[in-house]
């Protein structure tokens, strides 16, 4: 880093850098919005399902975690800036690849995979960059108004991709994020950049952290499919078993060798991946366990809403964005409002209040899945979940950055990241399997009770709808029953079974991520007291007032 550099860029267009940075993060951000109200389009458009739109919503998140860290090395090798430009022209090339999809494909190599290559490469170098072009005692500002950014492609996202989906297509927002990528690149020139270091990746680490999170992932993503333990009838076996035990058991000891392989090379004089000692800081550990809760609990949300919204309910794409809208002005008005209201507020106290409100709204929603339940029965969840999701965004970026020096904020930017995108891999998989099963299930029950379904009929209803039955609105089933010439009499029967079992899906859904949030409350206790500043920056194994 350049010794003059955060004097330079302060006195000179720090507003300008800022906004640079500031609109990479909204870049990085702006993707998962727009699809989570753009899938059912997304899916019909390429002619695959909702559960292959998850898949690739799954793997976009989950390369971002599984690269953040090894992104962030790279750019300590190649510098921050250069790292910056790179990740963006892949970003932009991936971009410019989804909007001319023509199958999951190819969705899937340019927003899964080279989307979520280039922002490994952004998201780490924007911490260091701000470090880098911000005086301390601005920095603090600058980290919040980057993080704004965030909250502002949350609130602005289901708006555009519902606008744009709704009026053209979903295409075209992709295609403008290519040109933003070009107006990003044009600017990077008057950043202040953090030159390269005579480090090594290690690659050994690398390669076992990306295999065994994805394998965690990815068996969570095939349960519905596969059986959590007990192959489904006609699905996949290994061993007797469902490869999922298998997929977490490895994935799990591969974690763990990682974990041994990075405190041998640390106590050998090595350089590994990530430091050891890191993780014996408790104010930086308690941090990333509520960005990993806070991101499970959000991804299971922004899954199963605008599933309610526009299959249950059969809205469009700018509908639904509409009835998001309370919850993104609640997470910006929280987010920014009580570090100017509370500026001392105690972090913990600030956590556990949001946790609440999110609680709070989930239930909500899980009351409300009746049916004959309308749009409306949203709004106040939305509003409670923003709530909370603001508070704890207006806390915990301070509360990992400023629980190490300033040396190593880069690193801690790339665990951050790599939390926030593990848990958001983690919620789409884990609720979006478990409303699959439990459609099934549903649907199996309802089968297997009915008086005038006979036996022969029955069991090949189990074998056929055990792998996961697609999540159909009303109109896409009488369609398919029409097509396949089905009884009126019996058509009827078939949406009404259908009809409760997505409701009972959607209840168990959202039972999950409000059991998820309500064991991230169990772990506000790393979270320190003292506002941002209080705590020992060096503070690794001192506890927090409080404990």
């Amino acid at each position: 880093m350049k010794a003059n550099g955060a004097s330079t860029a302060v006195a000179a267009g720090s507003g300008g850098v800022l906004l640079v940075l500031a609109s990479g993060q909204f870049l990085m951000t702006l993707d998962s919005s727009v699809m989570n109200v753009s899938m059912a389009a997304v899916a019909e458009d390429l002619d695959t399902t909702i559960t292959g739109i998850q898949t690739a919503m799954t793997l976009y998140t989950l390369v971002m975690a599984t690269l953040m860290i090894t992104g962030g090395k790279v750019g300590t090798i190649i510098g921050r800036r250069r790292a910056f430009a790179i990740g963006l022209v892949i970003y932009g090339v991936g971009s410019l690849t989804t909007a001319f999809a023509p199958d999951l494909a190819v969705l899937l190599l340019g927003w899964s995979l080279l989307e979520g290559i280039g922002a490994a490469l952004i998201m780490p170098a924007i911490v260091a960059l701000v470090a880098a072009n911000f005086a301390p005692e601005r920095r603090s500002a600058a980290y919040g108004l980057v993080a704004a950014a965030g909250a502002m492609a949350v609130a602005a996202g289901p708006l555009i991709g519902g606008a744009v989906t709704t009026f053209a297509s979903w295409r075209y927002v992709f295609i403008g994020e290519a040109v933003l990528v070009v107006v990003i690149l044009f600017a990077l020139r008057r950043i202040e950049d953090v030159g390269p270091s005579k480090v090594r990746i290690d690659l050994l680490g690398a390669l076992l952290s990306v295999l065994g999170l994805g394998q965690l992932v990815y068996g969570v993503l095939r349960s519905s499919e596969w059986g959590w333990i007990q192959p489904k009838p006609g699905g996949a076996a290994v061993a007797g078993l469902s490869p999922v035990v298998w997929l977490l058991l490895s994935g799990s000891l591969l974690l763990y060798v990682f974990v041994r392989w990075q405190t041998h090379l640390a106590d050998t004089g090595g350089e590994p991946l990530i430091d050891p000692q890191l993780f014996r800081n408790r104010q930086l550990t308690g941090g990333l366990t509520m960005f990993l809760g806070q991101y499970t609990v959000q991804a299971g949300v922004f899954f199963s809403v605008p599933l309610f919204l526009t299959v249950v309910l059969e809205l469009d794409a700018l509908q639904t964005g509409l009835r998001l809208v309370p919850l993104s002005v609640a997470l910006l008005l929280s987010a920014a409002g009580i570090p100017k209201i509370w500026p001392r507020a105690d972090p913990r106290r600030v956590v556990r209040v949001g946790l609440a409100a999110m609680i709070l709204g989930i239930l909500v929603l899980v009351a409300g899945m009746d049916p004959g339940a309308d749009a409306g029965v949203v709004a106040v969840p939305m509003v409670l979940m923003g709530l909370g999701l603001g508070a704890l965004a207006s806390q915990l970026g301070a509360v990992t950055v400023s629980a190490v020096p300033d040396s190593q904020s880069a690193e801690v930017g790339g665990l951050q990241n790599a939390a926030a995108n593990l848990g958001a891999s983690l919620g789409t998989a884990l609720v979006g399997s478990v409303l699959i099963a439990t459609l099934s299930t549903s649907i199996i029950a309802e089968v297997n009770e009915h008086p005038d379904v006979p036996a022969s009929v029955k069991q090949q209803a189990t074998t056929e709808l055990a792998a996961g039955v697609p999540f159909l609105s009303d109109v896409q089933l009488q369609e398919a029953l029409r097509d396949n010439a089905v009884p009126e009499p019996r058509a009827a029967e078939i949406l009404e079974v259908n009809s409760a079992a997505r409701l009972d899906a959607l209840r168990v859904a959202f039972s999950l991520t409000a059991f998820l949030a309500i064991a991230a409350l169990f772990c506000t206790g790393r979270i320190p007291r003292r506002p941002q500043g209080g705590a020992d920056p060096a503070g690794s194994e001192q506890p927090s007032p409080g404990g």
